[in-house]
């Protein structure tokens, strides 16, 4: 199993308690708080994906993981539970960099709940849940455009949650060829597992760049 990288931190939420794994930067331009799904804890191919390779571009990668998952249970907690989970993550970090919130599926969720109230300088969205898989009629886009702030938004083509086509026109999307809701991808499909990790790091750091550092240097 792959293993997010960085130091460990553990701490109290109103919901139990959570932690925190960092991997710092050098000469940190940015930080990316990321939360994970409700199917796990941190250690998803794509948060580590991201741990491994930002710090060494700038970026201070904190994933947090919530309550439940270190407690043992299986099912994730209540959406309000996750967003405290979340601003108790936020307000331990010391920073004087811009701050971005981020998750993977219900992690993106939160974030974008979370952003604005969090003074985020954007929101990165990978494997956002737009709806049930089958019920899009349940949209949970008021969600995502409710984040108030510059938001990326990464998705696999073949999101049973959710599929790129069903964003609006003007959504900031980055599409992983042949994916799934976890980022996985057939063995004969058009990119390799790799590849599609390259995809998602390459896409969350040439935004990070564009929307957040080049935005906060134009401060």
């Amino acid at each position: 199993m792959t293993v997010v990288p960085g130091h460990e931190s553990r701490f109290p939420t109103p919901h139990g308690e959570a932690r925190t794994v960092t991997a710092r930067a050098h000469r940190p331009l940015a930080t990316l708080l990321l939360s994970h799904g409700a199917g796990g804890g941190i250690n998803t191919r794509d948060l580590v994906a991201l741990a491994e390779a930002l710090p060494r571009n700038g970026v201070t990668v904190v994933c947090f993981e919530q309550p439940w998952v270190l407690a043992g249970r299986k099912v994730a907690t209540a959406p309000p539970t996750l967003d405290e989970g979340l601003r108790a993550a936020a307000r331990r970090l010391r920073t004087r960099t811009p701050l971005i919130v981020g998750g993977r599926s219900a992690g993106a969720r939160s974030a974008a709940r979370c952003a604005r109230e969090l003074g985020a300088a954007g929101c990165l969205a990978l494997a956002f849940p737009l709806h049930p898989p089958g019920k899009p009629e349940k949209s949970r886009l008021d969600e995502l455009l409710g984040a108030g702030v510059p938001t990326l938004v990464v998705q696999g083509e073949r999101d049973s949650f959710g599929t790129p086509e069903e964003f609006p026109e003007g959504t900031d999307l980055c599409v992983i060829p042949g994916a799934d809701h976890g980022f996985r991808v057939p063995k004969a499909g058009p990119v390799t597992p790799e590849e599609a990790m390259g995809i998602v790091v390459e896409a969350t750091l040439e935004w990070i760049v564009r929307e957040v550092v080049g935005e906060s240097s134009r401060a």
